[in-house]
């Protein structure tokens, strides 16, 4: 398949922990890095988590940890379910959420890839719930000035009407760089994305200040959610 290609499915896993398993949880970010190099999926991220109000390590949350994935065969992602990874954190969690979704546009790059394709946007697909995934790479001697305009736009976003579900990742749990938030129907985030001023106005100055040296921002269709994210199903 070729690297435009989008990937069938794209899984996000979310798994809760007790705060005495918080080492073990961590233990497993390097435990579970040779399992997923040598399985199918296409691209992989361990990721921490946290509120994404800040970007700073006070947003982090170290009993939520995450993977995502993306799989050029739904039986690849299904298969997933019962390998030595998903197996190890079932023993480890108290909760999971697992969201899978289709991708429905992907512009940008993560660690040099294009981990979602460059899928053509189809209305047929945009139905229903969707979700938003943004990351960067914030570029030396940015980190402040980014840090100063993204709580404006954190505290905007918990007030839209339609979001299910906003959190902040990143490849570890602290300086969290992204977010990924599901939403019930495309009319909402696109309420959100063009219409909230605070989001415009980080929008137009990142452009201006060039923030990031690396940026992806990826839209999908929701095909399933399945489990509890702090006890509640989003």
């Amino acid at each position: 398949m070729s690297a435009s290609q989008p990937p069938a499915v794209v899984t996000l896993h979310v798994w809760g922990v007790r705060g005495r398993s918080v080492p073990a949880a961590a233990a497993r970010m390097a435990l579970d890095r040779p399992l997923l190099r040598r399985g199918p999926a296409r691209f992989w991220k361990l990721l921490g988590t946290g509120s994404g109000r800040t970007f700073t390590a006070r947003d982090a949350d170290p009993r939520h940890w995450a993977l995502l994935a993306a799989w050029e065969r739904p039986e690849d992602a299904e298969e997933f379910e019962d390998g030595a990874t998903a197996r190890a954190w079932g023993r480890l969690a108290t909760e999971r959420l697992r969201v899978a979704l289709a991708p429905l546009a992907s512009r940008g790059r993560w660690s040099g890839a294009e981990p979602f394709g460059s899928p053509r946007p189809s209305r047929e697909r945009a139905g229903g719930p969707v979700a938003s995934l943004t990351r960067a790479r914030i570029r030396l001697g940015q980190e402040l000035a980014f840090r100063r305009a993204v709580p404006p736009v954190s505290e905007d976003l918990q007030r839209v009407e339609g979001l299910r579900l906003a959190l902040g990742v990143g490849e570890a749990p602290v300086g969290l760089q992204g977010t990924f938030s599901l939403w019930s129907d495309a009319a909402a985030l696109q309420r959100f994305a063009h219409r909230r001023a605070a989001h415009q106005e980080v929008v137009a100055r990142t452009a201006e200040r060039r923030w990031y040296a690396e940026e992806l921002f990826a839209r999908f269709a929701v095909l399933d959610v399945d489990g509890t994210y702090r006890g509640r199903h989003p």
